[in-house]
């Protein structure tokens, strides 16, 4: 056919008709006369050339007609053969809704059986136990329990029963804590062996001691014993503990004749029970409506089970905490289900009869993702904040490496859209995403932190097809989802410095502390501290000796409205170290410290820079 002969041009203005645009025909070419273009074979004939823009248009298209991926199972009949033995034995749909409320009303009752380990029990003296979390501590962190720790009295001849969950062990804090000379961060805070520090882990401890098993939990029975000296470190069962030479008003240990007893922590096997039932319900259904008691199970399983959220303090039974959080957090997770199955999923498993690669492929990814506090915590990222990134060791590493991973899986998912011609629409889908990101970014006062869920949230959109690969990356992302939610719940995306710090350094002035003076008594030695002059906006001073608050004063205290120097008082003959840190008050609350001084037994003073 000649090139200019008008059937083709016309083939082309329907081509670009169908691929949605508007007609890209050469406006000379429609002015000439049909008989000029019959005779013109190949004199003066030019190809029809395009704008840059419409060629690029043309080309994000995609193929035409497009290609809409459908997975074609392997092995198809034995695949298929799960659902035809339903159709078999349940050949209405009255009796397939039967059957799916008998299996559900099955897994409620499994389910709730395996979570009786977690009702009340007692001590063989009558007290009941409580439930610890991972973090809890008998001396509270930073200076909470007071001026020579009287909120945290008493310091001995007391006990009690106490009850940890699993997989404490992991469990590490985030942003430093005093250790004498040390800066403790991203490891168990355990201190001592055998006798521990008063503000360890009491869990992680408990691990340490081998009282309790880091898999399963379990019960015992701890001992408050006053102040000790020299916590030595040891590695026990996994836990490697920190040392602290000095001495610290409050210890405790764990009682090795505690006759009561309690179950372990159910999680292992509740995960075999929700696997079973979630694994049934992806074999034998093929309904794209399946995602909705898969995401309910599985969300019940991460509430209940796997990461549930943090309970009351030194509550009897963690059971009604966990249910309020559950049916707080669940509610507007299903409005977000809703969205997302209308976005993404239904697309994904409509007409999807590989029955066997959808349940590993596809279930198996959304559980990979929901247990991520134990598939992902080999990645040394613990949150994904400047801060953190900059001071936990191989963040910065782990992600370049996970930022090239997805850039590699944006790649395949963008060739498989341009595929199925709809590589535009999700391209402005995502320049909104970003432009959002961009704008958040520039809001002044606060930061964006991108937590769990919004990460699914915003990827999810691109597993939109019938693939292999997004099966596996739809799966991944659910349970990240569902796992963020469960556990932390719709945190905001943008937080202040406040909320980002918690614990954490204010990055405050702190004090310029001289050589202390050093002089005796009869009993004591006594070391006089004094500081430069304070800055405006500060009203007093705090003391730590040893990682307690021995003073706070305040200027107005002083002679004439001013402080200037700070006294400390140890017994002559005394061998241990002791470390003093130095922090300004600001109404009421403590800035950040400095770096720790040592004082030794001679008066001898050094301190870090």
């Amino acid at each position: 056919m000649p090139p200019n002969d008008p059937q083709e041009l016309r083939a082309d203005e329907d081509y670009d008709t169908i691929a949605g645009g508007e007609t890209d025909i050469d406006e000379e070419a429609q002015l000439l006369p049909v008989e000029e273009l019959e005779f013109e074979d190949n004199i003066g004939t030019h190809p029809t050339i395009k704008p840059p823009h419409r060629r690029i248009q043309h080309w994000l298209r995609g193929p035409q007609p497009p290609h809409v991926h459908a997975i074609r199972p392997f092995f198809s009949q034995a695949q298929k053969s799960p659902v035809k033995l339903v159709d078999r034995f349940l050949p209405k749909t009255v009796h397939k809704t039967a059957a799916l409320v008998a299996l559900f009303l099955l897994w409620l009752f499994v389910f709730s059986f395996c979570l009786r380990s977690e009702l009340p029990i007692k001590d063989e003296s009558g007290k009941s136990v409580v439930n610890l979390d991972c973090t809890d501590t008998v001396w509270r962190p930073r200076n909470d329990c007071g001026i020579d720790g009287i909120n945290c009295r008493p310091f001995s001849n007391t006990s009690f029963g106490f009850r940890c969950p699993a997989n404490c062990a992991a469990v590490q804090v985030l942003n430093p804590r005093a250790v004498g000379p040390l800066d403790i961060v991203y490891q168990p805070f355990v201190v001592g062996g055998d006798v521990y520090r008063g503000d360890s882990f009491i869990c992680g401890s408990a691990i340490h001691a081998g009282v309790v098993s880091n898999g399963r939990g379990g019960c015992g029975q701890v001992s408050l014993a006053g102040e000790n000296v020299n916590f030595l470190s040891s590695r026990k069962h996994g836990i490697e503990s920190i040392p602290f030479d000095s001495y610290f008003p409050l210890s405790f240990s764990f009682s090795t004749e505690s006759a009561f007893r309690c179950s372990n922590d159910p999680r292992q096997t509740l995960l075999i029970v929700s696997l079973f039932f979630t694994t049934v319900l992806s074999i034998f259904s093929t309904s794209t409506l399946q995602f909705f008691p898969i995401f309910a199970l599985i969300f019940v399983h991460v509430s209940f089970a796997s990461d549930p959220p943090t309970a009351s303090y030194r509550n009897v039974s963690v059971i009604p905490d966990h249910i309020s959080m559950f049916v707080k957090r669940f509610l507007p997770a299903c409005f977000c289900a809703v969205i997302l199955y209308m976005v993404a999923i239904k697309r994904t498993l409509s007409d999807l009869t590989a029955q066997f690669e959808k349940t590993i492929l596809w279930l198996g990814g959304f559980w990979f993702g929901a247990l991520s506090n134990y598939t992902f915590d080999w990645i040394p990222i613990s949150r994904l904040t400047a801060h953190d990134l900059e001071q936990q060791p191989g963040a910065k590493i782990a992600l370049a490496i996970i930022i090239i991973i997805l850039v590699a899986i944006v790649a395949g998912q963008a060739y498989s859209f341009w595929f199925e011609g709809r590589l535009i629409r999700y391209l402005a889908l995502y320049g909104l995403f970003i432009f959002s990101i961009l704008f958040s970014l520039l809001i002044p006062g606060v930061s964006l932190r991108i937590h769990h869920y919004v990460l699914a949230l915003l990827l999810l959109p691109g597993t939109s097809m019938q693939t292999r690969p997004s099966l596996i990356y739809q799966g991944i992302l659910l349970g990240l989802f569902v796992n963020g939610i469960a556990r932390w719940d719709f945190d905001s995306i943008l937080q202040t410095s406040n909320d980002l710090r918690a614990d954490g350094k204010f990055d405050s002035v702190i004090p310029t502390i001289a050589a202390p003076a050093i002089s005796f008594s009869t009993e004591d030695l006594i070391a006089t501290f004094q500081w430069d002059t304070p800055p405006g906006g500060v009203d007093g001073i705090s003391v730590l000796v040893n990682d307690v608050e021995r003073d706070r004063a305040f200027w107005a205290d002083g002679v004439d409205g001013l402080l200037t120097d700070f006294q400390w008082r140890r017994p002559i003959g005394m061998e241990l170290r002791e470390y003093l840190r130095f922090a300004y008050v600001r109404e009421s609350r403590t800035l950040d410290y400095t770096k720790p001084g040592t004082l030794f037994a001679n008066g001898t003073w050094t301190m870090d820079s």
